[in-house]
This record gives C-alpha cells, structure tokens and sequence, in this order.
C-alpha cells in the first residue's frame, strides 16, 4: 500500500478526507516523505519535532533510499526507537508513518513485528477518537458505517496479511478488523472487463484455467515501480506456464503509454481511469496485488510492494512453482 504509499496516507487526523483527495494532493505535491504527508493533513502548523524524535523523523524519511538489507534492521531498531517516547501526537506519526513505509519489500518477520507492537502500544496509549462520519449521499438506503481511523487499519492490515501479533482492545481495531474481512469477501468473487493499452478488451472469466495476478499501480507510486521488472521477468518466465499478469491503473492512457514503452513492459496494462475495478476490489493503497488460482479462486495477496521471491510465494499457493528451481 504508497504514502508516500499516497493513496493509503491518513491518520485519524484525516477527518473526513476522501481516498481520492489524497490521491490528488499525492500527484500535486510529488513525492513528499510520508512524515511531510502526515505533518500536511494533520494540522495546519509545521510539525515541530523533540530532540529525541527528530533523528527518528529522518530516518524514516530517508528509509527508501537505502538498500533493503540495510533498511530491515534500520525498521526494527526504529520501531525500538520510537516505544519509549513520550505517548503524543508526534509518537503516533512516526509509529504510523513507520508502518507505513515497513512493508515496501521483503524485510522480515522480526521487523514488522516489532513495527506492529510499536504501533499497537501507541494506539493503547493515545486512544484516537472515532473520525468523523462522512456524509451520506442523498439516495443512500441506510446510513454508512463509522470507518476506524487509518492507523489502526493499517495495524488490522499488518496482522491479518503480514501474519504478526498484536494485542490491543479498542472498538476501532476491532472495527478495522472486521472491515478487512469484508473487503476480502468482495475480492473473492472478481468479475470486470477492462482494455488494454492496445484496445484489447480483459474480461476476467475467460481467465480460467490460468493463473492470474492482479496488480493495481500508478506510474507516480514508487514501490510500484520498484517491483515491475520482477512481474515483467516473471510474466516471460512463467507465461509460457500459464501465469498471466493484468496490471492496472486508474491514469489515462497518456500517463500510463510513454512509461510503459520506455520501460518495455509487455505484460497486459489496464485501465481503469473511472476506479470501477479499484473500487470493487477495494483499493485505498498501491500496489496492490492479489493472486487467483486456475478456478478463480482468491488465494494470495498482497498489500504492499513484493519481492521475486514473495511473488513466488504466492504463485506457488497456486499451484505455479518457479521454474528455476
């Protein structure tokens, strides 16, 4: 999921703020750091940062520019960092922020667990409060659920798709929790028809009898496109085996057309510049990919950025090994 996983960026503060008013601030900012993101939706004022917080600060600003071997350890011993600060409202950027940037990739159990339980102490410490309800639209039969506040979605996200423990009691998180449930309920049973960059017309169902990833990217989302050589090699690799790789982005064809060609990605691109299929799938955070095996069936996802090798992962719950073996 950018925010930088931008589209996912929001903490409770975001009272109200819409997915694709991120979206947008995200395209017109550029790529701010997620504590810049955070600092901007949360108040007016420039974020002033404590002695002790600000080396944490930029460190994590400067998380994506160091190499992933480096950056695991440098994760766990931040969230270690952060645990004993002071319980404010900058303990709980950094926390989240951090979080945020944690699953870019492949950088161990250990250290988002410990992501996890820095995030999941800040919340028992500085309880947020519910954010206010969106309004209803005008033909709507009944009223909108109360949504929990984005950090402790993203703490539901990290225990329920990055397998990590938590303990923390609040309606909030177990609302969170609930919520994801429900999204996986509707991803189960996808069925759109999309084009491609070429005017083909991709209507899921007629996929079956293959394996199929489903990638949701942008052309301005970085971890997006740290992992796009490894679906573009492992679409020649595997193709051939009966993988197909549908990415989709909800730019226009102009965007999303010079990037492609200069990358020489041949894997289909869709587009999706209404959101129908984002929608129905759920996506508040690129990239995004989920996997189905030769019957349609949902048995891998993702919620971030992966490796080649978390790739591998999930194409082997569908039956799909790497052939390199």
């Amino acid at each position: 999921m950018d925010t930088v996983h931008a589209v996912k960026a929001g903490t409770a503060m975001l009272k109200g703020t819409t997915l694709r008013a991120k979206s947008l601030v995200l395209l017109t900012l550029g790529l701010f750091s997620v504590l810049s993101i955070l600092s901007a939706f949360a108040q007016k004022k420039e974020v002033v940062w404590s002695a002790d917080e600000k080396p944490i600060a930029d460190q994590i600003h400067g998380l994506r520019a160091l190499p992933d071997d480096v950056r695991a350890e440098t994760t766990r011993n931040l969230a270690i960092k952060i645990r004993p600060l002071p319980a404010t409202e900058n303990k709980l950027r950094l926390a989240f922020g951090l979080a945020n940037l944690s699953t870019e990739g492949d950088f161990g159990h250990a250290a988002l667990q410990e992501v996890a339980t820095t995030l999941a102490q800040t919340l028992k410490e500085r309880p947020l409060p519910w954010p206010a309800k969106r309004d209803s639209t005008s033909n709507a039969t009944a009223p909108s659920p109360r949504e929990p506040a984005a950090p402790y979605v993203e703490l539901a996200s990290l225990v329920r798709y990055e397998h990590v423990d938590a303990a923390l009691d609040n309606d909030q998180y177990l609302a969170a929790i609930a919520r994801l449930e429900a999204d996986d309920r509707k991803r189960e049973h996808a069925e759109f028809s999309l084009k491609d960059m070429n005017g083909k017309t991709w209507t899921f169902s007629d996929l079956r009898g293959k394996v199929v990833l489903v990638n949701f990217w942008a052309t301005w989302c970085p971890p997006c496109r740290k992992e796009m050589p490894d679906l573009e090699a492992l679409y020649q690799e595997l193709g051939p085996r009966g993988l197909v790789i549908l990415g989709i982005s909800d730019e226009e064809a102009s965007k999303v057309d010079p990037f492609i060609r200069d990358r020489k990605f041949t894997f289909p691109i869709l587009l999706d510049p209404g959101r129908k299929v984002n929608d129905a799938f759920v996506v508040e955070g690129i990239p995004k990919s989920f996997v189905y095996d030769r019957d349609g069936k949902l048995v891998a996802q993702s919620i971030d950025m992966r490796t080649r090798k978390q790739f591998l992962e999930m194409l082997a719950k569908a039956g799909l090994e790497d052939s390199k073996k």
